[in-house]
């Protein structure tokens, strides 16, 4: 399901995944096949953890690269569901051909 509220989303952001929800800040992104194949990303992983311990691990991921790198934006681009998420955005096909626990693999390399 796909919704678009304007007001909810904070400044910088233009979406937000919420299992089973893709939230949108403005209807025209409905036509934006990256943004939306990399919010699919994120409803794929959140599902494969069972949704709750996906945002505890992406929060704690979060908090730990803020600590890391004293920058909310380098934390933020450098949790590994985001990194998978945006590595793969551009790809149509990745969710058929995507592996379970991929975003794993991005735990390590810094953006």
């Amino acid at each position: 399901m796909i919704f678009t509220f304007k007001h909810i989303l904070p400044k910088r952001y233009i979406a937000l995944t919420l299992w089973p929800v893709i939230i949108l800040k403005d209807e025209k992104l409905r036509c934006d096949p990256v943004l939306l194949n990399h919010e699919k990303i994120h409803l794929k992983q959140q599902l494969e953890l069972l949704i709750l311990p996906f945002y505890v691990l992406y929060l704690g991921e979060w908090l730990f690269r803020l600590c890391l790198y004293g920058d909310l934006h380098k934390a933020y681009k450098n949790i590994s569901f985001e990194r998978e998420a945006y590595q793969n955005e551009t790809d149509m096909n990745y969710l058929q051909k995507r592996r379970a626990w991929s975003f794993l693999s991005y735990l390590r390399a810094d953006v």
